[in-house]
């Protein structure tokens, strides 16, 4: 069983490859500045990296959001594709859970996993690492101002795992206790960890959860005083 991972929720896409669930390889990429795609050259490489064909892959795993609106949709078009085209089964995965699940080597504990929403918001879960290496949520996925990420944090109480520059926001705004950041972005990796979270996302209908409205949709809803119609 070949099962290809990708997410795109931050600027920094990743891959994963794993063959009956060993990791046979990995690699990410940079998703904003850059004036080509290389979400799909990186799939490529990992592919060809684990000496397996693209048509030999059974099930395509994609990190579901919330997070950065293009890049979700480049993992979601790309994952929709080869699964369309390998007649592969089409999982979706929270990304913010592949934040503690993509750490080899984190500890066991509750981590409220969190990515930047921009505007002085964060997105952000709690979930736990278990003894075996297993990562499970225990609540709901979040959006709210930056103190909300710190107030959660003590009251729980739980690490946060985050980007290093989303950590840099939460310890200007509120008072972190020494010991409470991690450094963590999401990666496919974490999909190893999370079999009992992935679930199966419809090929015709899939979209990812972006968190948040798009501006060009926010803008063009305010303009015509109704929601935008569905395609």
């Amino acid at each position: 069983m070949i099962t290809l991972a990708l997410d795109a929720s931050t600027y920094v896409g990743t891959v994963a490859v794993f063959g009956d669930g060993r990791l046979l390889a990995e690699g990410e990429t940079a998703m904003r500045g850059r004036d080509v795609e290389r979400l799909m050259p990186a799939v490529s490489r990992a592919l060809d990296e684990a000496g397996v064909a693209v048509r030999d892959v059974r099930r395509v795993v994609c990190g579901d959001g919330p997070g950065s609106f293009t890049s979700l949709r480049i993992a979601a078009s790309i994952a929709k594709g080869i699964a369309m085209g390998c007649r592969a089964e089409l999982l979706r995965v929270s990304s913010l859970a592949l934040i503690p699940a993509g750490a080899p080597d984190l500890a066991v504990g509750s981590y409220l996993g969190a990515l930047d929403a921009l505007r002085g918001e964060a997105y952000f879960q709690r979930f736990r690492r278990e003894p075996s290496g297993t990562v499970v949520p225990e609540s709901r996925f979040y959006l709210g101002p930056l103190e909300a990420v710190t107030k959660a944090a003590a009251d729980l109480p739980a690490r946060i795992a985050a980007p290093e520059d989303l950590l840099a926001l939460l310890a200007s705004v509120g008072d972190v206790a020494h010991g409470a950041l991690v450094a963590l972005a999401p990666h496919a990796r974490g999909v190893a960890r999370l079999e009992g979270a992935l679930e199966p996302a419809d090929l015709a209908t899939w979209e990812p959860r972006y968190g948040r409205l798009a501006e060009a949709q926010v803008k063009w809803e305010a303009h015509h005083g109704r929601s935008l119609p569905a395609s």
